[in-house]
């Protein structure tokens, strides 16, 4: 008896699930955000520099993209560091994560900050952050004097393990 295994192609992004975001090119040398796959979350972000800039250890500059983007109501976008940058030379956003509101129309800028214990240098046209679109909730703040009770109750920093 032969056995066939039918290989699988996995399901590719649908067009029709797609949301469209405006971008604004504020200078010609400026790089559209782009992903480095097909099912990656994270848009590239580049630096829209006219000569590379040093970032010295423990400092933090601001590094702009050039770009100015409009993210639909409903939506923010997050700003991250990359993956390999981080690891690799020790630079990321200096907020961690960076929140861009739907009505923010200025610059993109990252504050990039150097973790290492060495000078690092920022090129024009390098990828510096991702920017990750996800939808929030609007929420109203009801004050109230209880709140329901929970198994955790109040327990706090490595009440539930380490």
């Amino acid at each position: 008896m032969k056995i066939q295994i039918k290989k699988q192609t996995p399901p590719q992004p649908q067009e029709s699930n797609t949301v469209r975001i405006q971008v604004k090119k504020l200078h010609t040398n400026a790089t559209l955000p782009t992903r480095g796959s097909a099912y990656a979350a994270g848009y590239d972000l580049y630096a829209c520099l006219d000569e590379a800039v040093t970032v010295e250890a423990g400092a933090t500059v601001k590094i702009g993209t050039g770009l100015s983007i409009a993210i639909p109501e409903g939506y923010f976008g997050a700003i991250f560091a990359r993956s390999g940058l981080a690891a690799k030379e020790g630079l990321r956003p200096a907020n961690c994560v960076g929140v861009a509101d739907s009505d923010y129309r200025g610059e993109y800028i990252v504050a990039l900050h150097n973790d290492s214990a060495i000078t690092r240098t920022v090129t024009p046209g390098e990828r510096i952050a991702q920017l990750v679109i996800m939808p929030f909730l609007p929420v109203v703040f009801e004050e109230t004097d209880n709140l329901d009770e929970t198994e955790r109750g109040e327990g706090g920093f490595g009440s539930t393990g380490k």
